[in-house]
């Protein structure tokens, strides 16, 4: 894609305008690397679609792709000029925040992205011992109800089937409340108080659930109200 014009914006934009691009950088930039890693992050994104985006950026120099040691595959590192898009991606979804929320549809609310971006967010040395069980029911949904973090030491990961493991942390909630927990549109005691969240387990984890359950980036920054 090409403009013909010799403003930066159009410039940056040739690099950075295509579907799904400005995605993929924030996935790698939220440090995710390897490939069906980048299309949990994504989604929809066809396998091709999103090999067609990453070896453009390759050629672009925003990525550096390397073989898996002993393995099939390959993992992909930002270059400087892909770290230093950071900054602009943190505006870009703080002018979300306070000029496009007035789009979110219902269907925005995707668990698997949500459960993605909490696995995420676990910071294991704020838990005791090196194995917790997370477990999630969301009340909201019909099917695949109950989803599980597993942390083992350093590494978390969803699960989709009881880990056959004692439960650490419950909750208990709607996807939406959730992310409004997550996101810091509500508090967690806001959303228990109000019988929107039930949240059981070990006291130890449960009295200060941001300590080891990171907010998002954005929990903090200026926003407009969410669509009723």
């Amino acid at each position: 894609m090409r403009y013909n014009q010799f403003c930066p914006i159009a410039k940056a934009t040739e690099i950075l305008g295509e579907k799904w691009t400005i995605l993929i950088v924030r996935e790698i930039l939220m440090g995710g690397c390897r490939f069906n890693e980048l299309q949990r992050g994504l989604g929809d994104i066809s396998p091709a679609l999103l090999t067609n985006r990453l070896k453009s950026l390759e050629q672009q120099g925003m990525v550096v792709r390397r073989k898996i040691p002993a393995q099939k595959g390959y993992e992909y590192f930002p270059t400087e000029a892909c770290k230093a898009l950071l900054p602009l991606l943190i505006s870009l979804g703080e002018w979300g925040l306070v000029w496009a929320r007035h789009t979110i549809l219902d269907s925005d609310f995707d668990v698997e992205f949500l459960m993605f971006y909490l696995e995420r967010a676990v910071d294991p040395s704020k838990l005791i011992g090196t194995e917790t069980v997370i477990k999630f029911r969301f009340s909201d949904l019909t099917e695949q109800r109950d989803w599980w973090l597993l942390v083992e030491s350093d590494n978390t990961q969803v699960c989709l089937k009881d880990p056959g493991k004692d439960i650490n942390v419950y909750f208990d909630c709607s996807v939406r409340t959730m992310h409004d927990v997550w996101m810091g549109d509500r508090t967690y005691k806001d959303a228990m108080k109000s019988g929107d969240l039930s949240v059981q387990g070990d006291v130890a984890l449960t009295r200060n659930i941001q300590a080891w359950l990171t907010p998002a980036t954005f929990a903090n920054s200026e926003r407009a109200p969410l669509p009723a």
